[in-house]
């Protein structure tokens, strides 16, 4: 009997053996769900992907943003994207925003943090669940994949040497932006500061205005009473620079106090065309969206190459001044067609 039933437990021991090898090379074939951060498994080339792009506030800035993030849609029509704007520009709702699109399975967001330090928590738990890029702003302590924008300390550099041009003699100079938590307003304000160093300009304070653009103007307008002797007002967001511009324009002190400031709001551009805002610091928002869609759409495929080690990828930014306005301008409006 023994001997009868050895061919068959034979059998039987070689047929497991063969499906134990054939399960190990399936699992050895399927993609791990940690190949890309966030649990994102690795999507077939041309399989639709969904990302979203988060701004910090709801300025005219970022409709060259959305212009950007347009144009890399249209060439990859299996890109959708959710382009989301905080009303009150707060962190939370940004907070309010990401647990919505976290809840939708979204596989990427893009970033502008309001409040970077005070979002590590935020960043870490979504970067858990979905791909996360900054741009515009960084957090670069926390688990976001790359941050794609400008280097802002370097703009800040760039919008000193500026301020002197503007105001040779020196003298008092104020800052107004949206917030000071923001890493973007950070590295400004400290790149100026830099800039700055063995000149005569002073800085009296900073005003803050939480992107409350009613808020903004009246900031310069009670500066301008409290301060008769400043000679430079400088807007570090995209909106402080028409909200300075117009409030020395009701006050009747256009062109006896300088202005620098950021970014290309068609009311800056306007002022710079006059000569009643001495230059701005223009960065390239359409890039911050076009370049923020294809890069994380090609992480979540697989893709990593476009990935500095640094995890930092800064777009150029440019000063503009009554000489180059029109130049720049006529571009803008080509961007914001084609996007």
């Amino acid at each position: 009997m023994m001997t009868r039933r050895l061919p068959f437990q034979l059998l039987a021991v070689g047929i497991v053996a063969v499906l134990a090898a054939g399960c190990k090379q399936d699992e050895a074939k399927t993609p791990s769900p940690t190949e890309v951060p966030g649990g994102t498994a690795k999507a077939e080339a041309g399989k639709p992907v969904q990302l979203a792009f988060v701004t910090n506030n709801a300025s005219d800035y970022w409709t060259i943003a959305r212009a950007g993030v347009n144009k890399a849609t249209k060439e990859d029509p299996s890109i959708t994207v959710d382009f989301r704007m905080p009303a009150n520009g707060t962190a939370a709702e940004q907070k309010q925003i990401f647990d919505d699109l976290l809840a939708k399975g979204i596989q990427g967001i893009a970033i502008s943090p309001k409040d970077p330090a005070n979002q590590v928590e935020m960043i870490n738990g979504a970067a858990k669940k979905a791909l996360i890029f900054t741009q515009d702003s960084d957090a670069a302590n926390t688990d976001r994949a790359c941050y794609i924008g400008t280097n802002n300390v370097d703009a800040g550099k760039q919008a000193g040497e500026e301020i002197k041009k503007a105001c040779p003699q020196g003298g008092k100079i104020m800052f107004f932006v949206g917030s000071k938590d923001a890493q973007n307003a950070k590295e400004r304000y400290d790149g100026i500061q830099e800039a700055l160093k063995g000149s005569n300009i002073k800085t009296v304070d900073i005003r803050t205005d939480e992107a409350d653009h009613a808020k903004a103007k009246s900031n310069v307008a009670d500066a301008i009473v409290a301060n008769p002797d400043l000679v430079c007002l400088v807007g570090l967001w995209s909106y402080n620079g028409p909200a300075i511009h117009n409030a020395l324009k009701d006050s009747n002190k256009l062109n006896k106090i300088k202005i620098v400031c950021f970014d290309e709001e068609d009311e800056t551009l306007a002022g710079v065309r006059d000569g009643s805002i001495s230059a701005t610091i223009v960065q390239q928002p359409f890039e911050f969206g076009y370049q923020a869609v294809k890069e994380m759409a090609k992480y979540i495929r697989g893709d990593k190459s476009g990935i500095p080690a640094t995890k930092q990828n800064f777009i150029p930014t440019k000063v503009i001044t009554k000489a180059t306005v029109e130049e720049f301008a006529a571009n803008l409006k080509k961007q914001r067609a084609g996007g």
